[in-house]
């Protein structure tokens, strides 16, 4: 059984910083791109970031210059370290993996998910 499981959000003030974890179990994504998408209230799911294979970075330009995304082969793990959140960043951000695209932003693109994590940014 394919799981992805993340971990980091949580409540925090504008200007701080966060770092998710998503952990994969199941199979190997070493092949595909990993990334993260996001969830806010009354909102469509919406892309954030994903890495490449080689370690290409791809990212929204809402988050781009924030945010960092990262993976760990070994550990089977990839990382989104979020600074300077903003209220807006405000979501349920969800891991994603086993894109056969290196720059895939559309959440078709994606095999497996994660159940979400919750991060709140507030004033």
């Amino acid at each position: 059984q394919v799981q992805l499981v993340e971990s980091g959000g949580g409540l925090v003030q504008t200007g701080d910083s966060l770092r998710l974890s998503c952990v994969t179990s199941g199979r190997t994504f070493i092949d595909y791109a990993m990334g993260w998408f996001r969830q806010a209230p009354g909102k469509e799911r919406e892309f954030v970031s994903s890495i490449w294979t080689g370690g290409q970075t791809y990212y929204a330009d809402s988050v781009k210059g924030r945010f960092t995304i990262s993976r760990d082969n070994a550990k089977n793990t990839v990382y989104l370290q979020m600074n300077y959140l903003k209220v807006e960043d405000t979501a349920i951000y969800y891991c994603t993996g086993g894109s056969s695209y290196r720059d895939s932003r559309g959440s078709r693109d994606y095999v497996h998910w994660g159940q979400g994590n919750q991060v709140t940014v507030s004033s």
